[in-house]
């Protein structure tokens, strides 16, 4: 996890022609002054490309690239399509467009006439990563100089906005890693590492997590040589207040245990545990930005795999809670982990409220494809809050049912409950079960992040691969209901 170096420094006309990196300006119908500059410097390359039938295809936030430009040291000069007063939204999509672009050579951006750099900043941050184990990452990119109005109040304004891009870049290096390296104890390991941001750490290992009753989360891991964990994660910056729970599945890899996954597009299970990554990047964001909130982050490690003491399907497991649970499919594992965590959760913290996070249907996708997050939820208040908050900060989510006419497909003959409820509707009947497993006073949102956690293409602040999704959401969240 490297994030680009970005220093705000002051406008300085002389080094437009000098800078060996790349140059960025901005424009919309007409360059700005700084555009005009570099205009000259060019020898006239501004006002041919703004000519263009190019440009004018252009969205706010895109940009044209004029490689080498004659009467300049740059390697390329980037022109950003932006309007006079661009919205937050416009500028993170202009930073994410040259931070797809940023190498090792480094970027001066010429952005003395935005008012809100920092917005800028953050997409530039989003969008400038490679995850570790690539060989791009060998390459470090350069560092991003954006020359502005006012540096001192700048850096200043963007700092928890950075704060939050390196919480994302967590998020992402958790979930790309390999399952044989992010194993639960070294997943654990590195949420211990947090203790020094200020972060309190605590790792629940498998006789205490069977002292507490947690069957259901150890029965998914029995089949596997890596040892389920539950590690606790507490920032407590907001006096004391009741705190916000967040928790999250991680299910370091799922090969669907005994009712085994097709061997096509197993190896994306490495994915599994991106809930649990989510919340671990939101936990480090709220530690580096000394967030004035409590908020309590749980997450249940385990690896579901086939082996001789694997649960079979036609087990009855005992949650936490201590209803009874058929278990008809061994790789509808996520739902028995959450359970038992979300319970604890309620028990130990008697939370303000509970967020839960997992990559936990297919049937999400089918139903919202790789663009939004489904949204379950008890609470109206709650949930129109953190949609105004995915809103804001451009993540994808959409509200999806609750209700208890969907009941009747998780009914077990054996047990208080099955753990799924056959094809239709199986998003629904997912977060049915999970229902159950909150408390009547708790205000509760599920997240089903099948879809958006790793999407197949690359979007507009991430290289394929992990998105980061949720991280900006959440922390957008708990800044506006839960205390900052």
């Amino acid at each position: 996890m490297t994030l680009a170096a970005i220093e705000f420094t002051p406008a300085d006309p002389e080094a437009l022609a000098s800078h060996q990196g790349r140059v960025a300006c901005f424009a919309d119908a007409a360059p700005d002054a700084w555009a005009r500059r570099l205009d000259r410097l060019s020898k006239g390359a501004v006002s041919r490309a703004l000519a263009s039938e190019a440009w004018e295809k252009l969205k706010p936030g895109e940009g044209l690239e004029l490689a080498f430009p004659a009467g300049m040291q740059a390697r390329a000069l980037h022109l950003i399509r932006l309007p006079k007063k661009p919205d937050p939204a416009a500028l993170r999509r202009a930073g994410a467009t040259l931070g797809a672009r940023l190498d090792e050579a480094g970027m001066l951006i010429a952005a003395a006439a935005l008012k809100a750099p920092e917005h800028l900043a953050e997409g530039l941050a989003l969008r400038a990563y490679a995850f570790a184990r690539r060989a791009e990452a060998a390459k470090v990119p350069g560092p991003v100089a954006l020359a502005c109005a006012e540096p001192e109040a700048s850096r200043a304004a963007a700092a928890d906005l950075l704060a939050r891009a390196e919480g994302v870049h967590f998020t992402r290096d958790l979930t790309n890693e390999p399952a044989n390296i992010l194993t639960t104890s070294e997943f654990a390991a590195r949420l211990e590492a947090m203790r020094d941001l200020g972060l309190e750490v605590e790792v629940l290992d498998e006789p205490a997590l069977e002292k507490l009753g947690m069957r259901a989360l150890l029965a998914v891991g029995q089949g596997s040589e890596s040892p389920s964990k539950v590690v606790v994660m507490r920032w407590q910056g907001g006096g004391e207040d009741a705190p916000l729970a967040l928790v999250g599945k991680g299910v370091v890899f799922d090969t669907g245990g005994i009712s085994i996954k097709p061997a096509g597009g197993m190896e994306e299970m490495v994915m599994d545990m991106g809930g649990a990554g989510v919340v671990a990047g939101v936990m480090r964001t709220l530690a580096l930005r000394k967030a004035r909130a409590n908020v309590i982050g749980l997450v249940g490690l385990v690896e579901n795999m086939p082996d001789g003491r694997a649960q079979r399907p036609g087990d009855v497991v005992t949650s936490m809670k201590g209803d009874t649970i058929e278990v008809i499919n061994t790789d509808a594992e996520g739902r028995l982990v959450l359970a038992d965590v979300m319970w604890y959760a309620q028990e130990r913290f008697k939370p303000a409220a509970m967020i839960d996070l997992a990559t936990l249907t297919g049937a999400v996708i089918i139903a919202l494809g790789h663009h939004k997050a489904g949204v379950f939820a008890n609470d109206d208040a709650l949930c129109e809050a953190f949609l105004k908050a995915a809103a804001e900060t451009g993540e994808g989510a959409w509200r999806l049912p609750l209700d208890p006419a969907y009941d009747k497909q998780i009914k077990s003959r054996v047990a208080d409950m099955k753990n799924v409820g056959g094809r239709p509707a199986g998003s629904v009947t997912a977060a049915q079960f999970l229902q159950r497993f909150v408390k009547p006073e708790t205000p509760w949102i599920h997240l089903d992040i099948a879809g958006v956690a790793m999407p197949t293409e690359a979007g507009d602040f991430a290289p394929k691969g992990a998105s980061g999704w949720g991280v900006r959401a959440l922390d957008a969240l708990i800044r506006a209901r839960f205390g900052g």
